[in-house]
């Protein structure tokens, strides 16, 4: 990601939008000079990408997704990454993209709620709105999923009671505890878990760390002193499998506690080869962020998207109100890591 400088060079703000900058503070605002020149053309919409949080691997590559799509149609699309996983953050980014007057926002929502005024008020504004892991989500044109929450949550849930021999104590790790699609996936593997492994016992509810590496590791380090017979963590989020399996090498209990959860394989690959972080499911962010330009590129320019519509990235379509959702899950583990981390994931 280029630094903060790089894109103040670049940037022509006016009164109005260095304001807004400015107010945003630490949310490292991705700006090219461009954007000033928003709907300057139907056939070159500006496509504004509002993420969860800057600088993480997975994040870095769904940026990656974005610059290539958008260099391969010949759009105007970038990446806004807020420095921490706050939904007020994510408002003053798009209060910002709604004040340079770009075409389409893009958004991985913190908190669905928080968002849905801000949201609104960008299509008041005749600005599409395309949202991604927040599935029904309100006040957006379209979302995009490339996992169904059963078919993810399923998956993660019998992995997990394969890797526990279905008893022992198990932790849940989500992103937020108001990260739609981070809790129904949590839902949905709790309930595959209770109906297929009764013996095993969710310790608390969930944990809403999974963003944040740090708070990951010390919330695994406090469970596995409070709880000794724990013997996994189910972690929704990208940081969070990586904070939980450094806490299990930490408390040497690599082997005896497994860690499943998505992750950037880059990120991850280490932890994987030795065996402290067990594997699990992701979809391919780079894919998400190339959706992202050619949905938005789709909705900007008017085109139709019904039962049967041929979405590259996403194939062949079949909506649920403004939901698309299809799975395309890749598996995770000591056979795969390599080449998925070559692919700069």
């Amino acid at each position: 990601m280029a630094s903060n400088s790089d894109f103040t060079h670049k940037a022509r703000l006016d009164r109005r939008s260095f304001l807004a900058a400015s107010a945003l503070g630490a949310a490292s605002l991705v700006l090219p000079g461009m954007v000033g020149a928003a709907r300057a053309s139907k056939d070159k919409p500006v496509i504004g990408v509002v993420v969860k949080i800057g600088g993480i691997p997975w994040f870095n590559a769904m940026e990656a997704g974005i610059k290539k799509k958008s260099a391969e149609l010949g759009v105007e699309a970038f990446m806004v990454g807020p420095t921490s996983a706050d939904p007020a953050l994510q408002v003053r980014a798009i209060e910002d993209l709604i004040a340079k007057g770009v075409d389409v926002i893009g958004v991985v929502p913190n908190d669905a709620e928080v968002l849905e005024p801000v949201l609104e008020r960008a299509r008041k504004a005749g600005i599409k709105v395309v949202t991604h892991e927040s599935p029904k989500q309100k006040q957006a044109d379209w979302d995009f999923e490339l996992a169904s929450v059963k078919g993810f949550g399923d998956a993660y849930g019998k992995q997990l009671v394969e890797a526990l021999g279905g008893k022992g104590e198990y932790a849940v790790f989500v992103g937020s505890l108001t990260v739609p699609l981070h809790n129904a996936w949590a839902d949905a593997a709790i309930a595959y878990i209770k109906q297929n492994a009764p013996e095993m016992k969710l310790v608390g509810d969930r944990y809403g760390v999974a963003e944040d590496v740090d708070a990951s590791r010390s919330t695994a380090l406090d469970l596995i002193r409070a709880h000794p017979g724990l013997k996994g963590f189910l972690a929704f989020g990208s940081q969070g499998p990586i904070g939980a399996a450094r806490a299990v090498a930490e408390k040497g209990k690599k082997g005896q506690i497994k860690v499943l959860g998505p992750f950037s394989p880059g990120q991850g690959r280490k932890l994987v080869k030795d065996g402290t972080l067990t594997g699990g499911f992701m979809w391919n962010p780079m894919l998400a962020g190339e959706v992202f330009v050619t949905l938005g590129t789709m909705v900007a320019k008017g085109q139709e998207i019904k039962d049967g519509t041929t979405i590259e990235g996403l194939g062949v379509v079949h909506p649920d109100g403004h939901n698309l959702i299809v799975d395309q899950l890749v598996s995770l583990n000591k056979d795969t890591i390599d080449e998925l981390a070559k692919m700069g994931l």
